[in-house]
């Protein structure tokens, strides 16, 4: 019997923003110049620097609130022995997090208080219906 490959988890997600004339003018000068190779090139690398700029300040909010950083899997596991022990998570993250799809909107209900998620969630379109009034 063939295996099946697990699915991957995108590294990354597309935004759309809207600029000014001059300012998308000005980008797309310094990709003609070759200092970037495109203007997506270009405003990734503006975001790191502006990240990097407050990263110190995003470390201390990420301990001050409890937040967990990067990718947060949230199991069909971990909710039943939440659901088992009697206990409701409340779930703080900043990046992504996935909710298993073996997860029954059901399961998540009775066990997740809370999802206060700056960044991405990608779950069940069942699981997030079951949720939204605990999604901020």
């Amino acid at each position: 019997m063939p295996r099946t490959a697990p699915a991957k988890t995108p590294e990354s997600e597309k935004i759309t923003i809207n600029l000014g004339f001059v300012d998308l003018g000005q980008i797309e000068l310094l990709v003609q110049e070759g200092f970037y190779s495109n203007r997506s090139d270009f405003i990734r690398t503006a975001i790191r620097n502006q990240i990097e700029r407050h990263a110190e300040t995003v470390r201390q909010i990420v301990v001050r609130k409890s937040v967990d950083l990067g990718l947060r899997h949230i199991t069909r596991d971990e909710l039943a022995t939440a659901q088992a022990a009697g206990q409701m998570l409340e779930i703080r993250a900043l990046g992504l997090v996935v909710i298993a799809p073996d997860i029954t909107p059901e399961l998540a209900r009775a066990t997740i208080s809370g999802l206060s998620i700056l960044g991405t969630l990608q779950a069940p379109d069942a699981v997030k219906a079951a949720l939204a009034d605990r999604i901020t």
